[in-house]
């Protein structure tokens, strides 16, 4: 099937993306001496982070379908997809399985890890939040007529304007709110760390998602 404008040019973007985070990757894993090296590739990875949510909200605003099924992602990225991104959930359960392994963030603090299962705690009330509204979206899409006018917009542009607009529009809150919550982890995440720790941190994330894209399938 024919990409649309937006896919095409949210694909090219997204291979772009990854490939710079791949730059970012090889400079994550060295160890530094000076804490003002931490610091500046923290916020060059915030900032490569925040331009991705910026580019796939405005491209989600001219075709937000695109990202519920996204062509541009492998069979295995696609498999590990929640509401159009990455699960925030999952980021805790690494911070764990590293810590206690001791491959990474081994010298978390008892007051540091008191403090992330209480964020783990009020993220996951906000997953749930987010997958109630998806489900209530689904019901909507469900309907046979809206999936009819839906895929007729997309194609051509007609259908029920009125009430393709209003399925639109919920898709792309329910995608916004998913996009805040993994937002809001990172950040959680990174405030409970010392710069050393934030490194680590997004170390681990960049090489899974490097590694989900590469993987051969």
């Amino acid at each position: 099937m024919k990409k649309t404008p937006i896919e095409e040019k949210f694909s090219e973007f997204y291979e772009k993306w990854v490939s710079q985070l791949e730059e970012y990757l090889k400079f994550l894993v060295q160890d530094y001496t000076h804490q003002s090296d931490y610091e500046n590739l923290i916020a060059k990875l915030t900032t490569h982070h925040k331009n991705y949510y910026r580019f796939k909200w405005a491209a989600a605003h001219e075709d937000v379908c695109a990202f519920f099924t996204p062509v541009w992602l492998t069979p295995l990225e696609n498999a590990y997809l929640w509401v159009t991104g990455w699960k925030p959930s999952a980021v805790f359960r690494f911070v764990e399985t590293s810590r206690r392994t001791g491959t990474m963030l081994a010298d978390l603090t008892d007051d540091q890890v008191k403090k992330i299962e209480g964020l783990r705690l009020k993220i996951k009330n906000e997953e749930e939040k987010v997958e109630r509204e998806m489900e209530r979206q689904q019901v909507g899409i469900a309907d046979r007529r809206m999936i009819e006018l839906l895929e007729m917009t997309r194609s051509c542009g007609g259908g029920d304007a009125v009430a393709v607009k209003g399925l639109l529009s919920g898709l792309e809150n329910v995608m916004k709110m998913g996009d805040c919550v993994r937002l809001k982890t990172l950040k959680g995440l990174l405030d409970l760390m010392n710069p050393k720790q934030q490194v680590e941190l997004l170390a681990a994330q960049s090489m899974l998602h490097v590694q989900l894209r590469k993987w051969p399938g």
